[in-house]
């Protein structure tokens, strides 16, 4: 017998559980904005590349990582690094206040107005796309913000500098913030 998986509602779901996704779920929580973080569909096992980024940096980066991580738990947080993400379904809401992501793991359905793809979640990101009609060429930023999808963790370099990261991350969580408060602004019915 098929037993149901569980179904849990979020705002946003961020894939990728390093140093980007916790940037990004603690720039959500300044912004009042419910999120959960989930792994990427498959561990990355290769070596970071620096992408030029000295190392100096690199300990900037892990000294900010220790205190995100410091952050996500006195905040109580939604990380759960332990869930991968195995498949995402673009699920067009009947209500703007309904939810239009699904995420698949193996313990349940993640549902969310947003997502949030990391670096590590990029071959992720690109199947997804062309499953929902979305080409990476030009444009493809635009796009995928009308659909409530961010990407940030990626620049010009291999790997962004630590500030380009939180800088993606601030401009991701305004944007996603302006989603909700116009998402919330149409569910409400108008004064008669």
């Amino acid at each position: 017998m098929l037993t149901a998986r569980p179904t849990e509602a979020t705002t946003t779901i961020v894939i990728g559980s390093g140093f980007s996704g916790l940037a990004m779920a603690a720039e959500l929580n300044r912004q009042g904005i419910k999120a959960i973080v989930v792994d990427c569909s498959a561990p990355n096992l290769a070596a970071p590349v620096t992408g030029g980024i000295s190392l100096d940096a690199m300990g900037e980066r892990s000294e900010i990582l220790r205190l995100l991580e410091h952050y996500a738990h006195r905040h109580d947080l939604d990380i759960r690094p332990a869930t991968r993400a195995l498949g995402i379904r673009h699920t067009p809401a009947a209500t703007p206040a309904g939810r239009q992501w699904e995420v698949q793991t193996a313990t349940g359905t993640l549902t969310a107005h947003s997502i949030v793809f990391t670096r590590g979640a990029l071959s992720q990101l690109r199947r997804m796309l062309h499953s929902v009609g979305i080409s990476t060429g030009q444009g493809l930023g635009a796009a995928m913000h009308s659909l409530g999808l961010y990407l940030i963790g990626v620049g010009e370099l291999a790997v962004p500098t630590t500030q380009e990261t939180l800088h993606q991350a601030k401009r991701a969580g305004a944007s996603i913030s302006a989603r909700v408060a116009s998402r919330n602004t149409a569910a409400v019915p108008a004064a008669v």
